[in-house]
């Protein structure tokens, strides 16, 4: 065998049998933690994500990895009503008033549950001698339900929430909008995006893979979790392959990762 190749083993061998889970048919990498900062009303919201990269099995050089990666959302779930009223308040002298009071995200695997307490004027304004004068057509407070539930899309690189509404509780006509006029579609959409822009950034493998592997890995599944005391969490779960050397490339990184901490 030539000296080069000899060397080439020698060198994976000493890399792979340096990693504590390491074994002829287990190798599990994980990753540090990475800080994703997100900015909710001029105040910096911190999502913590991290990976663990195991193969699962090897096959003429080939070895098939699995994707978890784990982001934590608590810090999210404690500025739910900014980042909602951020997106959704809005003050229309001769239109719709909206102004979010409280929001909460929780946990309901493989889902999350916003609920969202509100306060909705709707408003017309009519010339009177010359001049606008605003009336309230309708106006209430309610209390908005809504099931967002993580699916993957786009190449199987990508995250979005399906947005399911469930309970209403409203003053008088406001009801009957949220239920079953535009409004209530309105309010489910700018929801569901909201969370998804935030969820999107926090999941961005780009931001806590090894670049040795970013251009392979994808996700299959995607759910949220209870991560104890109530605190949400988004789990995905992905499978693809690489070779042996790539494989040594990314022992390689995530032991310097693991150094510069």
């Amino acid at each position: 065998m030539p000296p080069k190749k000899l060397w080439n083993i020698a060198r994976f061998v000493l890399i792979l049998g340096s990693l504590p889970a390491a074994n002829a048919q287990n190798l599990t990498f994980k990753t540090p933690s990475v800080k994703i900062p997100l900015e909710i009303k001029d105040q910096r919201v911190t999502i913590m994500a991290s990976a663990q990269i195991t193969r699962v099995a090897e096959e003429r050089g080939v070895n098939v990895v699995r994707l978890d990666l784990t982001a934590d959302l608590s810090e999210l779930q404690q500025n739910m009503t900014a980042l909602l009223s951020s997106e959704l308040d809005t003050d229309d002298r001769c239109g719709d008033h909206i102004e979010i009071q409280h929001a909460s995200l929780t946990p309901q695997d493989p889902s999350g549950l916003v609920v969202v307490q509100l306060h909705y004027e709707r408003r017309a304004c009519v010339k009177v001698l010359g001049k606008q004068q605003a009336s309230r057509l309708v106006a209430g407070d309610a209390v908005i339900q809504t099931r967002l539930t993580p699916v993957v899309e786009d190449n199987n690189t990508k995250l979005r929430l399906m947005a399911e509404v469930g309970s209403i509780e409203a003053d008088g006509s406001l009801g009957q909008l949220l239920r079953a006029g535009p409004l209530g579609e309105m309010l489910r959409d700018k929801i569901r995006n909201s969370v998804q822009s935030a969820l999107q950034k926090g999941a961005e493998l780009g931001a806590t893979l090894p670049p040795s592997v970013q251009p392979y890995a994808t996700i299959q599944n995607a759910r949220f979790s209870d991560a104890g005391a109530g605190r949400i969490e988004v789990i995905l779960t992905g499978e693809f392959r690489i070779t042996n050397e790539q494989l040594q490339a990314l022992a390689s990184e995530v032991k310097t990762r693991a150094g510069v901490r």
